[in-house]
């Protein structure tokens, strides 16, 4: 089976996650300025969620283009990591329209935490299809991005019971260190 139609689906299945996600930004009442700051908390919710959405996209198009072909297996650990991406819209508001209490914030660390195992069992189900010498296992290498993100999700879901926006802020490392480019894929590519 080839890799085209995975593809099309999960990038079908996120432009839908996005357009959800700004759907739940609702505009004021009002016409001041003073009128958007009880909106600020939703919106900064939104640009964290949309930035890690789009990080998981493009990190799934470039983990796709070394891929050769997929099975079964490969196609539900695909449907896995959709599922926690859809959860983002849900938590992401939860979150923001609580202005960033403890349980919403821990709630959205644990989609962002399923996510992360999520997409690091996809690539073991894509590593299960392709030589041990394939451009996949040369590009993903040890993974030490993937692995340290995990760790940081745990412990902002521990951290937020004692300070909820310290959690975020380890939320926005985690997509700081994935907004710098990885360069793997592409690398293995341009050989």
């Amino acid at each position: 089976m080839t890799r085209g139609r995975l593809e099309a689906f999960s990038d079908g299945v996120i432009a839908i996650l996005i357009t959800i996600m700004v759907l739940e930004l609702r505009p004021p009442h009002g016409t001041e300025i003073a009128d958007l700051r009880p909106l600020l908390p939703v919106f900064l919710s939104y640009v964290l969620s949309y930035i890690f959405i789009g990080i998981y996209w493009s990190n799934h198009h470039h983990l796709l283009h070394v891929v050769r072909y997929v099975n079964g297996p490969v196609l539900w650990a695909n449907l896995h990591l959709l599922f926690w991406l859809s959860l983002i819209p849900f938590v992401t508001a939860w979150m923001g329209e609580n202005h960033f209490a403890a349980l919403p914030v821990a709630a959205y660390g644990a989609v962002l935490l399923c996510a992360a195992i999520s997409y690091y069992i996809l690539t073991r189900a894509l590593l299960a299809v392709h030589e041990t010498d394939s451009p996949l296992a040369r590009a993903l290498g040890n993974d030490f991005k993937g692995r340290i993100s995990i760790v940081i999700y745990v412990a902002a879901i521990g951290l937020c019971w004692l300070n909820p926006l310290l959690s975020c802020a380890l939320y926005v490392l985690v997509a700081a260190m994935w907004l710098v480019p990885d360069r793997r894929m592409e690398r293995v590519v341009e050989k």
